[in-house]
């Protein structure tokens, strides 16, 4: 135990910074109450945030022992706000305020004691990243061991689900389990009994806190943030699956293994089989290209990053995704859950949709979609009576029905101009992949090709965002193109990527295009690539559901073409066009 130092006539000060729906404030009532009860001078007071994620509320309190008040003569007067470098005891209720709190300065390694809890509950700064915004949490662990002096870092959240109670409880246990207030741990469990509310559930929440703090070690291990492996199964329930698996583990490098899995799981969840089906047989042919290019003594990573890259474009949001998300048992019991509802409670979900006209037009058929796409009187029609957008309640039976039937079109999903669009997409991003690797000017442009594939990331989300990444997307690919034959081409395409995913506006890659174009002007002048934004990224499409892999090979410098192949089989061929890649 590491209890407060006592200063003679110095309340304990202690800061709590948690989120909406935490129960910051239960917790800090429970201190006062309990402090109170024990004939101490207590007060609290709390700094709103914005509602939920977006800011934490800071609740500070002060405890003075009645004996210092009556060896002063006079009711003591306590603060009402934290001031950095004098704070006892700071309670983090997720790791990233912690955070917070040492950047306030709140933490001090002469006399803070840090209790945070380990687990992640994502920013909206770290939500709205173009690319990967999620913090790293070792950071803040190093950076607590250093402010702090003493820290506990333990994921308290996964303690209170696991007594069905909520993280107040089991910060509660762990402050008690530290030592660094004055009071024995029968004070903290008669504040909860006290309490009235939920009391089973809390004390088991107090006591894992309280067990895990006690035990914490002096200084808190750093977080594996790494992935676990994904192996192949050995069985699948349906024949269908269990023949892809049988694919995967007998024409696949096993370094390519976990992502393939992972893939033909999210394309199954996402359409069925035989998309996901498509997705393995265009895989295989790019391994196939990999492999006759050195891909074994490169650690096949045109392979992986495509086995990456395209079961996630693949499976891009429209409107029947988002309906069938939106109508999941899952998820309505995980609101269910992230509420705290009872059993006897009914959960409505209001939710926001705003379909733009391209949204509308690429829910249906290619044909019907290209034709209100383009009229000018009906699409204006469309678009005045869908630009206020709808609050809609899906747990009602009307919405749910509607949106169930909704998600139900996804057996259509082939025949609908959005998935025209994406396909025609898809087709000539990897035409550009193959073109580098097969007809590349150097060695340089096997690794061009793979960040090639990495630039889908870009790409992501729905409506406005999605466009917008179609448009950086465009841009890069215009890079590509030039930057192909290059020396450190790769290099500089990764570097506009990052820029790309930097900012919203998009200025951080007009400033890395320009320095790109600076620096090769002793080369030959780059062409303007931003214009490649204002074009279409998407090439037109005939009739038909037409097949992922299809290219065109015979002239490497012709741009690609998209090829009448009408079958609805996954065994489109990327290669077939042409036998021999190589030439």
């Amino acid at each position: 135990m590491n209890q407060t130092v006592l200063h003679a006539g110095t309340p304990i000060k202690i800061a709590i910074l948690a989120m909406g729906g935490q129960g910051g404030g239960v917790l800090a009532d429970w201190i006062i109450e309990m402090a109170e009860h024990g004939g101490w001078w207590a007060q609290t007071t709390s700094v709103p945030g914005v509602a939920q994620r977006t800011g934490a509320t800071i609740y500070y309190l002060e405890l003075l022992p009645e004996s210092a008040a009556a060896a002063a003569g006079r009711p003591p007067v306590l603060a009402m706000m934290p001031t950095p470098g004098d704070i006892d005891l700071v309670v983090a209720a997720e790791l990233m305020e912690a955070g917070r709190a040492m950047q306030r300065g709140l933490v001090t390694p002469e006399r803070s004691t840090l209790i945070t809890s380990t687990h992640r509950s994502y920013s909206v700064t770290e939500k709205a990243a173009l690319g990967n915004g999620i913090g790293d949490p070792n950071k803040v662990l190093d950076a607590g061991r250093e402010a702090a002096r003493r820290m506990i870092a333990i994921d308290l959240q996964a303690l209170a689900e696991q007594a069905g109670s909520v993280i107040s409880a089991s910060l509660f246990g762990a402050i008690a389990g530290s030592g660094a207030l004055p009071f024995g741990r029968e004070a903290f469990e008669s504040t909860i009994r006290a309490s009235g509310k939920g009391v089973e559930p809390s004390l088991r929440a107090f006591a894992l806190g309280f067990d895990a703090a006690a035990q914490a070690p002096a200084t808190p291990a750093a977080i594996d943030t790494r992935h676990p492996a994904v192996t192949v199964p050995e069985r699948a329930e349906h024949p269908d699956v269990q023949r892809l698996l049988r694919k995967i583990k007998t024409e696949f490098p096993p370094v390519a293994h976990g992502m393939l899995v992972a893939g033909v799981r999210r394309l199954i969840d996402y359409q069925d089989v035989a998309y996901a089906g498509e997705y393995l047989q265009t895989c295989a042919e790019i391994r196939v290209l990999d492999e006759r290019h050195g891909g074994t003594m490169k650690g096949w990573a045109l392979t992986q990053a495509a086995a990456h890259r395209l079961a996630v474009a693949m499976s891009y949001d429209d409107v029947i995704r988002v309906a069938d998300l939106k109508t999941r048992g899952s998820r309505f019991e995980r609101v269910r859950n992230e509420v705290g509802a009872k059993a006897d409670q009914l959960v409505y979900t209001t939710e926001f949709m705003h379909p733009r006209l391209e949204e509308i037009c690429g829910t249906l058929p290619a044909g019907l979609g290209r034709w209100l796409e383009n009229s000018k009187g009906i699409g204006a029609f469309v678009k005045r009576k869908m630009e206020h957008g709808r609050r809609v309640q899906t747990g009602t039976l009307t919405w749910f029905l509607a949106l169930h039937l909704v998600a139900g079109m996804r057996r259509f999903r082939r025949g609908l101009l959005r998935h025209r669009i994406e396909t025609a997409q898809q087709r000539e991003w990897l035409n550009r992949v193959v073109r580098l690797v097969a007809h590349g000017a150097n060695e340089g442009d096997y690794e061009l090709a793979v960040e090639v594939l990495h630039c889908r990331r870009i790409v992501k989300g729905y409506s406005g965002t999605h466009d917008r990444g179609d448009k950086r997307f465009a841009v890069l690919m215009k890079a590509a193109d030039k930057l192909a034959g290059r020396p450190g081409a790769a290099m500089t395409l990764h570097g506009l990527l990052e820029a790309a995913m930097a900012d919203e506006a998009g200025k951080r890659l007009d400033e890395e295009l320009a320095r790109c174009i600076q620096a090769s002007r002793s080369e030959g002048a780059i062409p303007d690539l931003a214009r490649a934004a204002d074009r279409s990224a998407s090439p037109s499409v005939g009739p038909g559901p037409w097949t992922i892999g299809r290219v065109d090979l015979s002239d490497p410098l012709r741009p690609p073409a998209i090829v009448g192949e009408r079958s609805r089989s996954p065994t489109s061929a990327l290669m077939r066009e042409r036998g021999d890649l190589i030439g």
